[in-house]
This record gives C-alpha cells, structure tokens and sequence, in this order.
C-alpha cells in the first residue's frame, strides 16, 4: 500500500510504510509532517503512527560521535594501572592488576555495544 507524506516543501509518494519509516528515520520525514495512505483521505501527524513514533532517529551532536566517553576513561584507568604495577609495594602493584582487569572488562563491553550497533546510512 502506498503512503503520501505532506511537508512544506510538498508531498512525497513512497512505495510502503517501511519506506515512510527509512526515510523518518533518516530525517527526511519530520513527526510535524502529515502521513496519509493513498486510498484514505485523513491525513495524520507522522509522530502519531506508532510505527514511527518507535522509530529511532540517528544521534546528533557528541551522541553521534559514539563512545568516546567510555573509551576515554579506559585510557585514563589503564595509565593508572600501569602506574601502579611498577611500583615498589606488593600492593599497590595489586591494586594495578585488579584496575588492570576492570579496565579490561570495561573496553570489552565497548567492543561488545559497538559491534551491536548497525552502522549509519549514508
């Protein structure tokens, strides 16, 4: 079934609501912007369908630039592992080891939540 989607600029006809849904997606359907499918005269506000309500729209701004946070404090963590590993007290050189592997556990789930994530579309 075919959708049309009203902006300001005009109206668009796409093939499917998954293809409403994409282009909502990728910001060329704003929530503001009305939806109606082509045999039905109503027209309703993108954000209203809960198919695109549910929708994810892409990060912006230092949310889009990943994990950069998270990595940032493994660096810092493992310095001060490292650190504490060349010194001369048994525990403090302990101490290195457990941060060590906390640092560890912490760049692995990382890796884990950025290899999950789909990649953006260009």
């Amino acid at each position: 079934m075919r959708y049309v989607v009203r902006t300001p600029e005009g109206e668009l006809t796409y093939p499917s609501l998954g293809d409403v849904e994409r282009a909502y997606v990728q910001g060329l359907v704003d929530p503001d912007d009305e939806v109606r499918e082509e045999s039905a005269s109503q027209w309703r506000k993108a954000g209203s369908l809960p198919v695109l309500a549910r929708a994810r729209r892409p990060a912006t701004g230092l949310a889009a630039r990943g994990q950069w946070l998270p990595v940032a404090g493994v660096v810092l963590l493992g310095a001060v592992a490292l650190s504490l590993v060349f010194r001369d007290s048994w525990r403090l050189r302990v101490l290195g080891i457990i941060l060590a592997l906390v640092a560890s556990s912490m760049l692995t789930r990382v890796t884990f939540k950025a290899f999950k994530r789909t990649p953006p579309s260009s």
